[in-house]
C-alpha cells in the first residue's frame, strides 16, 4: 500500500511529468533526424512513438485527468480501429490513409477546442480562448481539407479541380467570416451558437480550398494539412497549458512546411499558386478524346537486350509502379542486372506518387540500396551518360513540355530529363496522361520505346528475357 502511494505521489509531481516529457521531446526529435534517410525511416517511427507512448502516460499523471472509463473505450476503439488498417492497406492506398490520419489529428483537436468552450460555459481566459479559437479554426480546417484529398486520391470525387466562379474571394469570404466570429467570441459572447458557427465556417473552408485543386499538386496538400494538423496541436497545447501538445504540435508544424514549400519549389510553382487551384486534370482528363500519335513499341525480348547490352541503366519509378506492386520485381531485375555488370541507379522526383516520399519507401521495403537512390538534381546529371533510362509508371515527371513547352500548363515544373539519355524503354499501361491530365511528349520521342502492360508483369518478362540470353 505504502509503494502504491509513493508511485502515485510520484506520478502526480508535475516535476516528474516534466521530466518524462523531455524524455519524449528528445525521442520525438530524434525520431524525426531517422525519418528523414530512408535506410532508418522505420527506426525512427519506433522511436517516434515510444515518444509519445511515454508523453501519454506522463499525461496520465496529473490530477486534472479522470474520466477513466472513457480514456479505456477510447483506447480499444481507436486499437481496434487504427491497427488492422495500417495492416491491412496497399501501399498503393498509403496516401489516402496518410491524408485521413492526418484529418483526424485536426478533427480531434476542434472537438477539444468545443470540449472546453463548452465545459467552461464560454467563459475563458483571453489566453486559453484565443488559442483555443486558433486552433479550432485551423483543425476543422484541416479535417475537412484532408476529407476531401481522401476522396480524390480514393477517388471517389473527381480528381480534375472543382471550382466555381469567384473561387478566390468566396475563400476569403468563408475565412473572414471564420475568424470574424472568433473575435466575437474573443470580446465577449459566450454563445456555443457562434463556435458552431465559426466550426461550421472553418469547415466549408477546408473543403473550398482542398476541391479547386488537382490531383497533380496533391502531394503538396497533403503536406500543407500535415502542418496546418500540427500547428492546431501547438495551439491546443498553448490553450492547455500541456508542453508535450506545444513541442509535438510545432515539430510538425514546422517540419510539415519545410516539406511544403520544398515540394512546392520542386515544381516551380508558389504555394498560393497551388491554393489557387487549377492545375491536375485528374480522372475526369483521363477519360477524353485525345489524338493518336504514333509511338515506337518494343518488347520485353528486346528491352531485355538493350538493358544487358547498356553500360548504365537509371530507373525511373513513378505511381505506375506503385499501382502494380511492381517495386520487388524491379530490384530483381535490377540485382540480375548488376550481376552481368550493367550499373543501375534509381532516379526519383520529389513529387513522383501521391506522398511526399512515396518512391523512397516503396524501394526502401524490397532494401534497395540508399545510395542507389538519386534525387532529382544529382540524377539529372548523369542522363547524358545514360545509355537506357527505364521509367516504371512515371508520367508527368518526366515530360519534357515542362522544360520546352511555354504554352504547356506544367511549363516551368522541373523534371527528370530522361530525353537526354541514349535510349528510353517507358513500361505503361496506356497512353493515358498523368494527374496533370496532358500527354507526355516523351512518349512520342524517336528515342522512347513504349511497352505496354502491367509494370508487375512486365518487369517480370523483361528478367525472364533477360535470363534466357
Amino acid at each position: 500500500m505504502h509503494h502504491a502511494l509513493l508511485v502515485g505521489a510520484i506520478l502526480e509531481d508535475r516535476n516528474w511529468i516534466a521530466t518524462w516529457y523531455i524524455v519524449a521531446f528528445c525521442l520525438f526529435i530524434y525520431g524525426l533526424a531517422l525519418v528523414s534517410r530512408p535506410a532508418t525511416a522505420r527506426q525512427g517511427n519506433l522511436v517516434a512513438a515510444a515518444g509519445m507512448l511515454i508523453a501519454f502516460l506522463a499525461t496520465l499523471g496529473f490530477r486534472e485527468v479522470g474520466n477513466w472509463g472513457w480514456i479505456a473505450l477510447g483506447l480499444v476503439v481507436g486499437t481496434c480501429v487504427g491497427i488492422p488498417a495500417a495492416l491491412r492497406v496497399r501501399m498503393t492506398a498509403m496516401p489516402q490513409m496518410v491524408a485521413l490520419f492526418n484529418g483526424v489529428g485536426g478533427g480531434a483537436v476542434a472537438l477539444i477546442a468545443w470540449v472546453e468552450f463548452r465545459q467552461a460555459g464560454g467563459d475563458l481566459p483571453f489566453r486559453v480562448e484565443f488559442f483555443s479559437l486558433f486552433a479550432a479554426i485551423i483543425g476543422s480546417i484541416s479535417f475537412w481539407g484532408s476529407l476531401v484529398a481522401f476522396g480524390k486520391l480514393q477517388e471517389l470525387i473527381p480528381g480534375r479541380p472543382i471550382k466555381v466562379s469567384g473561387q478566390a474571394f468566396l475563400n476569403a469570404g468563408v475565412l473572414a467570416l471564420a475568424f470574424a466570429l472568433a473575435i466575437v467570441l474573443l470580446a465577449g459572447s459566450e454563445s456555443e451558437l457562434v463556435f458552431v458557427l465559426m466550426l461550421a465556417a472553418a469547415a466549408i473552408a477546408g473543403n473550398l480550398l482542398v476541391l479547386p485543386i488537382g490531383g497533380a499538386d496533391m502531394p503538396v496538400v497533403i503536406s500543407g494539412l500535415n502542418a496546418f494538423t500540427g500547428l492546431s496541436a501547438a495551439g491546443t497545447g498553448i490553450a492547455l497549458g500541456n508542453t508535450a501538445l506545444i513541442v509535438a504540435g510545432t515539430l510538425v508544424g514546422a517540419s510539415g512546411s519545410i516539406l511544403t514549400n520544398l515540394m512546392a519549389k520542386a515544381m516551380n510553382r508558389s504555394i498560393p499558386a497551388i491554393a489557387a487551384g487549377g492545375f491536375g486534370g485528374g480522372v475526369a482528363a483521363k477519360g477524353e478524346e485525345r489524338e493518336e500519335r504514333p509511338v515506337n513499341r518494343t518488347d520485353p525480348q528486346d528491352a531485355a537486350l538493350q538493358l544487358s547490352m547498356a553500360e548504365r541503366v537509371m530507373v525511373v519509378p513513378g505511381y505506375g509502379l506503385a499501382v502494380a506492386q511492381a517495386q520487388r520485381a524491379v530490384a530483381d531485375l535490377a540485382n540480375a542486372l548488376e550481376e552481368q555488370g550493367v550499373e543501375v541507379n534509381y532516379a526519383i522526383h520529389p513529387v513522383a506518387g501521391r506522398m511526399p516520399g512515396h518512391m523512397n519507401v516503396l524501394l526502401a521495403e524490397v532494401e534497395v540500396p540508399y545510395e542507389k537512390l538519386k534525387e532529382m538534381d544529382s540524377a539529372n546529371p548523369e542522363f547524358e551518360e545514360t545509355d537506357v533510362s527505364l521509367i516504371i509508371g512515371a508520367n508527368d515527371v518526366t515530360n519534357p513540355a515542362a522544360r520546352d513547352d511555354e504554352g504547356s500548363p506544367i511549363y516551368g515544373m522541373p523534371i527528370l530529363e530522361v530525353d537526354k539519355s541514349e535510349r528510353v524503354i517507358v513500361i505503361k499501361r496506356s497512353m493515358s496522361p498523368g494527374f496533370a491530365g496532358i500527354d507526355n511528349e516523351l512518349f512520342y520521342g524517336e528515342k522512347t520505346q513504349m511497352l505496354f502492360g502491367d509494370a508487375k508483369q512486365s518487369v517480370g518478362d523483361i528478367h525472364k528475357e533477360l535470363e534466357a540470353l
